[in-house]
């Protein structure tokens, strides 16, 4: 941290300077917008990466309120849980999220049951031809599926305090907990094996997206596809890590 920021905090901390909480805010706004691209990927259309951001913002706000510089752990690594849930709780106060659950619920019903008599992953058109609907219809709801992930996925494998398996950290120096440490590294070896059930593209979009950090939009130019693409192999992704997860959870728990 430069002497410049020292002294912001400084200014905050002791004298709540509301001129240097506005200098810090601007400061690590870059943070919000880093989550808010992570979260945008598999969102339907309407959705709007401002609002999202607006959301982050308040999460912003409070990780400033909260922090203590002296605990030695960098704001970065403080922050990106608060920015991440409140734009999660923004997500989730939205309208479409009760129905779109609704889809997504009976869009996995469907694929369980026609994995139980297929044995394998079915297509779209199965899917499509067994929930009595269209192709388009399903590819929707798999998109949907994307974005349900967002709300729900990192959930199953987080912390208590929100730490995600997934990533979303920003390296530091700060002293590990051995006990905390371990426990993450027990979500991830969970998660990790249902990583390696995907395909290669599938296992490539998780990568780049969850481990690089990389957006929708620079995913497509590495790999050479259309933003829809990516959007598409993600949420199929999404949908079969779920599935996955929650079927190692019950064989760890039997």
């Amino acid at each position: 941290m430069t002497v410049q920021y020292q002294e912001l905090w400084q200014r905050w901390r002791r004298f709540h300077d509301t001129a240097a909480r506005d200098a810090l805010t601007q400061r690590y706004l870059w943070l919000v917008r880093y989550v808010a691209g992570r979260l945008m990927v598999g969102l339907p259309e309407h959705v709007d990466q401002a609002d999202v951001e607006g959301h982050g913002c308040f999460g912003l706000l409070e990780a400033i309120a909260r922090y203590e510089p002296e605990r030695g752990v960098r704001f970065e690594t403080f922050a990106i849980p608060w920015i991440r849930g409140a734009c999660l709780e923004g997500l989730r106060a939205m309208q479409w999220a009760p129905a779109l659950r609704r889809r997504v619920r009976q869009l996995e019903k469907a694929r369980d049951e026609l994995m139980g008599l297929y044995g394998r992953e079915p297509t779209a058109e199965e899917l499509a031809a067994h929930m009595g609907t269209s192709v388009e219809e399903v590819e929707r709801r798999l998109q949907e599926a994307g974005t349900l992930a967002v709300l729900s996925l990192d959930e199953s494998v987080a912390l208590d305090d929100g730490e995600s398996a997934l990533g979303d950290r920003v390296a530091d120096d700060e002293a590990v907990d051995p006990e905390r440490e371990s426990e993450l590294a027990e979500r991830r070896e969970v998660l990790a094996r249902a990583i390696a059930s995907l395909s290669q593209q599938e296992q490539l979009v998780i990568s780049l997206i969850y481990q690089e950090g990389l957006i929708a939009k620079e995913v497509s130019e590495v790999l050479g596809v259309s933003q829809a693409r990516v959007s598409q192999v993600h949420s199929k992704a999404i949908l079969r890590l779920r599935g996955k997860l929650s079927r190692l959870k019950r064989d760890l728990v039997s």
